[in-house]
C-alpha cells in the first residue's frame, strides 16, 4: 500500500517572534472578525445546500483525480509515524527523513530497539524533533505491549498512543483503514468555512459538520481533495479563485479575480 510523493508546498512552521504589546483600540478600530468575507478567516454567508455540496465535491474530484496523501509510507505503522512527525512540519520535510528512519526501524519493535536518541538523530531536521522522537518510541512501545505490534483501527485506541491527537487518528483511519473520517487541518478548516461546505468556529465543529453533510460515499476520498485544494488553490493569504475548478458552487463572496497580464514594453522608435 505504498504511496508515492508529489512535492508539497513548504509552509513556514517557525515559532512567531514575540510581538510588542498592542496599543489600546479606539472605538473606530475593530478587531478582525471570523465572519469577514475575505482573508484567511473568511466564512461563507450560509451553508451549502446538499446539491451544492455534491456539485462542489464533484468538481474537486475532477481537479484532483489521483489525490492521495503526500506522506511516504508502506504500512499502517509507518503512516502513523509519518503523520505524528508531520505536526507543525511540511510533508516534504518529513519525507526527507522517513526513508532512513523506516529502513532502520520498519516495525514498532524495531523502533523501540532503535531508541529515542537514535531516532532523534535521524529526524533532527524537522521541527520539534526531540519531542517527536520521544513520542515515536513511546507509541511504538505501546503498540508492542498493548496491541501485539499492530496499529489499532479505532479512534479511541489511536488517541491513547503518545503524540496522537484527533486529527492524526482520523488521518490513519481514513488512509490506512479507509474509514469515512474527515481529518481537519488548517487547509480543510479554511476551505470548509470559506466555501460554505462545513462552517464552524473550531476544528471539531468543522469535522462534525463535514461528516454530517458530505455524502457517505464521498467522505473518505474528499479529505484528499479538500487538503490539496486548500494547500495549492484556496490559499490562506489570497485564494486563487480564477483557477479553482469548483468556483461556481463555492459561496465565497469575494472571489479573487485573475491577475492582470502586463502588456509588454515597447522600445521607442
Amino acid at each position: 500500500m505504498a504511496k508515492k510523493l508529489t512535492t508539497a508546498v513548504p509552509v513556514n512552521s517557525d515559532k512567531l517572534a514575540d510581538k510588542p504589546r498592542a496599543k489600546k483600540r479606539t472605538t473606530a478600530q475593530k478587531p478582525a472578525s471570523a465572519t469577514q468575507s475575505s482573508g484567511p478567516t473568511a466564512i461563507a454567508p450560509r451553508d451549502m445546500t446538499p446539491q451544492e455540496i455534491y456539485s462542489f465535491l464533484t468538481d474537486l474530484s475532477q481537479a484532483w483525480p489521483d489525490a492521495q496523501t503526500e506522506l511516504l509510507y508502506t504500512t499502517p505503522f509507518t503512516l502513523l509515524v509519518a503523520v505524528v512527525l508531520s505536526a507543525q512540519a511540511t510533508d516534504a520535510s518529513v519525507n526527507r527523513v522517513t526513508p532512513a528512519l523506516f529502513e532502520a526501524a520498519p516495525t514498532p519493535a524495531d523502533m523501540v530497539k532503535l531508541g529515542e536518541e537514535e531516532v532523534g538523530k535521524l529526524i533532527r531536521t524537522i521541527g520539534l524533533w526531540r519531542n517527536k522522537a520521544k513520542n515515536v518510541v513511546e507509541l511504538s512501545r505501546q503498540l508492542v505491549e498493548d496491541h501485539q505490534g499492530e496499529v489499532p483501527g479505532t479512534r479511541d485506541e489511536l488517541e491513547k498512543l503518545a503524540g496522537v491527537g484527533r486529527k492524526t487518528a482520523n488521518v490513519v483511519l481514513n488512509v490506512a483503514f479507509h474509514k469515512p473520517t474527515v481529518p481537519v487541518d488548517t487547509h480543510v478548516f479554511r476551505l470548509a468555512n470559506r466555501s460554505g461546505l462545513g462552517r464552524g468556529k473550531t476544528v471539531e465543529a468543522v469535522e462534525k459538520a463535514l461528516e454530517a453533510r458530505i455524502p457517505l460515499e464521498m467522505i473518505q476520498p474528499s479529505h484528499h481533495w479538500m487538503i490539496l485544494q486548500g494547500r495549492y488553490v484556496c490559499k490562506a493569504r489570497k485564494p486563487e479563485c480564477w483557477r479553482c475548478n469548483a468556483k461556481n458552487p463555492c459561496l465565497f463572496p469575494d472571489k479573487t479575480p485573475a491577475p492582470r497580464v502586463k502588456a509588454p514594453k515597447t522600445l521607442a522608435g
